[in-house]
């Protein structure tokens, strides 16, 4: 999957337009990042990616590019 869908997918999430997103952005920069978007990101990468992130592994996140890199098929 593209950075591009992953972005446009994390963007809906957060309820922002994908323009307002950036890879390098801090995730405490976002209002919009909060522990119900981090749920969220989690259930995400279980349903597309088949993935299990556990809550420490998402507070760990600081950058919109640690949660796309964890959006690996």
């Amino acid at each position: 999957m593209s950075n591009e869908k992953k972005m446009e997918m994390l963007a809906e999430i957060m309820e922002l337009d994908v323009s307002e997103i950036r890879e390098d952005a801090e995730l405490s920069d976002y209002d919009e990042w909060d522990s119900i978007t981090a749920l969220s990101v989690i259930a995400l990468v279980d349903e597309q990616f088949h993935k299990n992130l556990s809550g420490n592994q998402v507070k760990e996140f600081r950058t919109i590019k640690d949660v796309l890199d964890v959006m690996e098929e």
